[in-house]
């Protein structure tokens, strides 16, 4: 029987592009629901094994605007044995302001950390290694996980050593952009960069690894 996934967005804080990447990296072996904030209720996750949330704008004005009431059916979820992977702003909002999720780690900008290789918060292909394969992934003003690492497993890290994809327990984090498709590396200087799909299939790798939790 098919796993179902729910996947989050608000076009357009909460980027269409990056859940269509989720859905196309993933492919056909899942059943896939789209939800927006009205549908977040509690019977809306009794058959979910899988919610994710991809990136957008993840500020706290958008964070209140979305989930200021509801966030708590989150949180329920989450404490119940929902897996929840966030990437770039979902990975943001599993930490403590947010959702609150967590346990001894916080969601942290990557480009604000000791040792950055990049200050820059918009587009850019950052050098992380990757469970032992060195590669630059698109990268959006994500987050580094900073915390007690014997608390969670950490899955790659960015140049500087800062975690930049963790899993603790049942949910999953990541800083940098694995769904992105070919089209976001545009760009003359992110051209150079694309990766034939094989970000995706890592994140696919990740997301099978999460869901044997």
């Amino acid at each position: 029987m098919s796993r179902t996934i729910a996947l989050f967005v608000q076009h357009p804080r909460c980027s269409v592009q990056s859940t269509n990447g989720v859905i196309n990296a993933l492919g056909t072996g899942y059943n896939y629901k789209v939800f927006t904030k009205h549908e977040v209720e509690h019977f809306f996750f009794d058959s979910v094994d899988l919610c994710v949330f991809p990136g957008g704008i993840g500020d706290s004005d958008t964070f209140d605007i979305m989930f200021k009431s509801n966030e708590h059916y989150i949180q329920r979820y989450v404490q119940n044995g929902g897996r929840f992977l966030g990437i770039c702003m979902g990975a943001y909002w599993a930490s403590r302001d947010y959702f609150n999720i967590l346990r001894d780690v916080e969601a942290e900008q990557y480009i604000r950390r000791p040792g950055t290789c990049t200050k820059r918060y918009y587009s850019k292909a950052v050098e992380c290694d990757w469970n032992g394969r060195r590669d630059r992934f698109f990268f959006y003003d994500g987050p580094a996980f900073i915390g007690d690492e014997s608390k969670f497993e950490t899955i790659a890290r960015y140049a500087n050593g800062d975690p930049a994809a963790i899993i603790q327990g049942n949910i999953g984090l990541i800083g940098p952009h694995l769904e992105a498709e070919e089209y976001w590396y545009d760009k003359p200087y992110l051209h150079k960069h694309w990766h034939q799909g094989k970000h995706q299939t890592l994140l696919k790798e990740f997301v099978n690894r999460l869901m044997e939790k």
